[in-house]
């Protein structure tokens, strides 16, 4: 290889590579292409005719309802009071999905004892469970933080006992022949390698947590974006409902990007989540 040609490719090596943070963000920024250009499409039909706003207002009238909510503050009070509820629920739920798949894939006696009842509890519906959680909770708060957090139990239970028992063996054997201490080999060998399914069932339980959150706050609520929703169902507002449903959509999706944002903080050394 002549000087000539050596120089160029050395100056090339030098050069920063973009790496995948550039690519994420534009991944990113496509992904907001479509919801653009729906919204685009759906305020030109509303213009033209096309859509009637007792079927479905127009952008801009979603927009003008969301304005005058927010200045009289009944907007950001049912936001909060949804959006409590909503992490309470993950909260709780959470937590005791989490207790339970670590104890039932790390002890087969705890397997033996509690998996069978909660597969056969895991089949029912929970949002079935309805009419009976409000004969014993009433409309209170215990009632949705009890759906809440039964939808959300399944999805971090079953994710994180598969990622339990997805660890490799033989990473486990290697620190164990290494005299590893039991707590040690949990923090650094098991835990890990269960992440990426627990942080799966986190994702998955978050859209099961808004859908429970909708029915029961429309069902059972005096407060809330369900209940102002249902609440401007009465009076015919359809640009409320409409205002409502979009929320939580963008609520949920806010809660998908800082899952994701946590795994990446969590799992930099796992191929999947890096980003450089």
């Amino acid at each position: 290889m002549t000087d000539a040609t050596a120089a160029p490719l050395e100056r090339l090596r030098a050069r920063p590579s973009p790496g995948r943070p550039f690519g994420w963000r534009l991944s990113g920024a496509y992904g907001w292409i479509a919801p653009a250009l729906l919204v685009a499409l759906w305020q030109a039909g509303s213009s033209l005719g096309f859509i009637a706003d007792t079927v479905l207002p127009s952008p801009a009238s979603v927009v003008a309802a969301a304005w005058r909510l927010t200045r009289s503050g009944e907007l950001a009070s049912n936001i909060g009071v949804s959006f409590l509820r909503a992490m309470a629920g993950l909260a709780v739920g959470g937590a005791i999905g989490l207790v339970f798949g670590f104890a039932n894939g790390l002890s087969k006696v705890s397997e033996g004892l509690s998996d069978s009842t909660l597969q056969m509890v895991r089949n029912i519906p929970h949002l079935a469970l309805i009419p009976l959680v409000i004969v014993w909770f009433g409309i209170d708060e215990g009632a949705k933080l009890f759906l809440v957090s039964l939808g959300v139990f399944f999805p971090v239970y079953v994710n994180t006992l598969h990622g339990v028992r997805s660890v490799d063996p033989q990473l486990i054997e290697m620190a164990k022949s290494y005299g590893m201490p039991r707590a040690a080999l949990f923090r650094r060998v098991i835990l890990p390698g269960a992440l990426p399914s627990i942080f799966v069932g986190l994702r998955y339980a978050l859209g099961v947590m808004w859908l429970t959150l909708i029915v029961a706050e429309t069902i059972a609520a005096q407060s809330g974006v369900g209940y102002m929703a249902m609440q401007a169902r009465e009076f015919m507002m359809t640009d409320v409902v409409v205002l409502s449903i979009l929320i939580y959509a963008l609520l949920g999706k806010l809660a998908d990007v800082a899952t994701r944002l946590l795994e990446g903080f969590c799992l930099p050394w796992h191929p999947a989540y890096r980003r450089a």
